[in-house]
């Protein structure tokens, strides 16, 4: 699908500024069962994409009353007691659906790493550095940016462990 002036995101817009490149991806939404694990796979399978390379961004709440961002492979799981370990943390508990716009600006299946709210400590699933270049949202549903993962890890401060079950 081309790309429209009127499609770009915010994340887009701070890549740009960053001078950080990107190849941004649109789909329409409704591809796939919303609010699951599948939704992601079958979005990346729909744009041609190994699942394995599509990350997902979900956040979490620490027993310190941090935040972190958690972004893994799509058709992967957040392993709680590895997250709040590479976070630091006693645990980790993931954040309500009613308070992902709150703390990250973004909606549920369009949460992005770049461009949240606030920084907050990001871990990617060692997975991530396997691959040439990575997708993640792109701030909103329908969008995503096909990325270099070590120039998104350097943007975001990011760390890399294993954090999924």
């Amino acid at each position: 699908m081309a790309k429209k002036k009127d499609e770009k995101t915010n994340v887009m817009r701070i890549l740009d500024q960053k001078k950080v490149p990107y190849t941004p991806h649109f789909y329409e939404e409704g591809q796939g069962p919303e609010g699951t694990r599948e939704y992601g796979v079958h979005v990346a399978q729909a744009l041609g994409q190994d699942p394995a390379r599509a990350f997902k961004t979900l956040v979490a709440k620490g027993a310190s009353g941090g935040y972190y961002v958690f972004d893994i492979p799509t058709p992967d799981s957040l392993d709680l007691k590895k997250a709040a370990r590479a976070a630091g943390e006693k645990s980790v508990e993931l954040l309500a659906v009613k308070d992902i716009t709150a703390v990250t600006g973004y909606i549920r299946g369009g949460c992005s790493p770049v461009g949240m709210k606030k920084r907050y400590p990001t871990v990617f699933h060692e997975t991530a550095l396997d691959f040439e270049t990575i997708y993640i949202s792109a701030g909103k549903i329908g969008a995503q940016v096909e990325i270099e993962p070590q120039a998104l890890l350097g943007l975001l401060r990011a760390e890399t462990a294993d954090i999924v079950v």
